[in-house]
């Protein structure tokens, strides 16, 4: 199972765009803390990630799969190149490659 369910964005301010979504659309916004937010809603997971040193460069598609390991092997065997080890985070683990194209996206697997 290979499905995009998520998107990650560059914020200023997490709580800010969070509130921003959920007054202009009525989607749902969840904080995780200050610099990270979630929204649900828009048939597509938004992320929103104000920490500096978590932010990616530009949006972050996210595929989710139900074996992280087996993504992995299939994202290498097919010429991408992991740019971001696994590692956990509330709710899964993922990790993050470019494609040979230059796109960098991730894949993540949920906990349990």
């Amino acid at each position: 199972m290979y499905d995009i369910d998520f998107v990650e964005f560059p914020s200023s301010s997490a709580t800010a765009s969070g509130q921003f979504f959920q007054k202009a659309f009525g989607w749902a916004a969840t904080p995780y803390g200050p610099d990270y937010a979630d929204v649900q809603g828009a048939g597509i997971t938004l992320g929103f990630q104000a920490d500096a040193a978590e932010q990616p460069e530009a949006p972050l598609v996210t595929i989710r799969t139900d074996d992280l390991h087996q993504a992995r092997r299939a994202v290498e065997d097919a010429g991408g190149i992991v740019t971001v080890e696994p590692f956990d985070f509330p709710g899964g683990r993922r990790f993050h490659f470019r494609e040979p194209g230059g796109s960098e996206l991730a894949v993540w697997c949920p906990a349990g």
